[in-house]
């Protein structure tokens, strides 16, 4: 939805409200987001209440920050290393983002996750409602262990908070399918969803995060959540601070700018009890989990090619994908990357790819997220699949997926190409071999 100019000044020139977001803004690097068109330049910082006020008049409908804490956040930009970045990087907050489209199951993931939280021993946790359907769950960086497996735990980014996200939905897997059953039977989820029985059925179980998604692979070097206390554009309500004991009693009513008062925190770094969430750290290290992206990796079938296949040769998902999109722009970026790299392009040739395809969205991507992502997937250098065909979050869910009869034949889209360019291929040299 559209946001009237005169409603965002009401609303930000508020001395309270400028005041929570400055507050929230310390050490972090900051994103100005415009609502359609897109997000201003990064990196950018908030020094004093009025710069927000002087955002808003240039057109600036959200604030949006770093779930890293930076020595000097203006120094960041996309072609830093990895190194280059842990040297900025004076840590990280756990911020876990809960995405469905449906608040009460919502409800019940955020209220788990806190639970588990605390069965950890962790009592630090903020909790954010994001504006529109869905939760953030914090815990402040301060709670950590300085070290984890001999490492700084300020370096263990992402893969620290992605360890964490990935243990945490495992552990609340089976009570969360559970509550949503308690209000939804099979049948009425379904409906609700638009989703077939095999795609929320696992193991003949109900799979609640069929319908419902903490993020995990999402989470990268200079990923950015909503601010606490500013505009959700696609719903006109407040992303404002709860109780954590006030989850499931939450009203959206509360939200609305109006109504809204600063009175909670989010991720307040004062009166934190250090290695409060050392036991939690560990654990989610030491747990083992079977993850499509993180275990499959290439075999004979899927040896990268000598040179780059061409984009006639993708598989239609692949190439509506090109075409830009509304909605599933960052797990495309995840797909693109490891199936063009497992296509033979290298990482100049995906970089360049990307920064072009992004362009085509009417709402693009921030640059730095997508060459976040690409610089991750360098450094670790390995060749991983894209999520195979039967993935139905990253093709059917985004409505990608029109399968023509090769594809039939085929697990995963890395498959398809290879296959279609051994075909055109083929054929090409048959037209041009002489006739005896």
């Amino acid at each position: 939805m559209s946001i009237h100019l005169s409603t965002l000044l009401k609303y930000y020139k508020r001395e309270d409200i400028q005041k929570a977001i400055l507050k929230s803004s310390k050490d972090r690097e900051i994103a100005v987001s415009y609502g359609l068109k897109g997000f201003g330049k990064r990196p950018d910082i908030l020094k004093y209440p009025r710069d927000i006020l002087e955002f808003v008049k240039r057109g600036t409908t959200s604030f949006h920050c770093s779930e890293e804490l930076w020595n000097k956040p203006l120094q960041l930009n996309p072609g830093l290393k990895k190194e280059e970045l842990n040297i900025l990087r004076k840590g990280w907050d756990l911020v876990l983002d809960i995405d469905c489209p449906f608040l009460e199951y919502s409800k019940f993931a955020a209220d788990l996750l806190v639970q588990a939280l605390r069965y950890h021993g962790v009592t630090s946790i903020s909790v954010k409602f994001s504006g529109n359907h869905g939760f953030h769950i914090a815990v402040p960086f301060k709670t950590f262990p300085e070290k984890i497996h001999k490492i700084p735990t300020k370096d263990w980014f992402p893969e620290g908070p992605r360890k964490i996200a990935l243990y945490l939905q495992e552990m609340i897997r089976p009570f969360l399918a559970k509550k949503i059953l308690k209000i939804d039977s099979l049948k009425e989820i379904l409906k609700k969803s638009g989703k077939k029985r095999d795609e929320i059925i696992k193991n003949n179980q109900f799979d609640p995060f069929a319908v419902l998604d903490i993020d995990t692979v999402l989470i990268s070097s200079r990923h950015l959540y909503r601010m606490p206390y500013c505009f959700n554009e696609k719903s006109g309500l407040i992303s404002i601070p709860i109780d954590p004991n006030d989850i499931i009693i939450f009203d959206k009513k509360d939200a609305v700018p109006d109504k809204v008062k600063p009175n909670l925190k989010f991720l307040e770094h004062k009166d934190i009890k250090k290695n409060e969430a050392k036991k939690l750290l560990i654990q989610a290290f030491d747990f083992k989990i079977k993850e499509e992206k993180q275990k499959i990796k290439l075999n004979k079938e899927y040896e990268t090619p000598k040179a780059a296949i061409p984009t006639e040769s993708f598989p239609p998902c692949i190439q509506t994908i090109l075409k830009g999109l509304e909605d599933g722009k960052k797990r495309s970026v995840f797909t693109l990357i490891n199936f063009l790299t497992c296509c033979g392009w290298s990482h100049d040739e995906v970089e360049d790819f990307l920064k072009k395809w992004n362009k085509k969205h009417k709402e693009p991507l921030r640059e730095g997220y997508f060459l976040g992502q690409l610089r991750y997937h360098k450094t670790h250098n390995k060749k991983i699949l894209p999520p195979n065909c039967q993935n139905k979050s990253y093709y059917q869910d985004m409505h990608i997926c029109t399968p023509d009869n090769l594809c039939k034949k085929i697990k995963n889209p890395v498959n398809y190409a290879i296959i279609k360019q051994k075909f055109l291929y083929r054929n090409k040299n048959k037209s041009t071999t002489p006739q005896q």
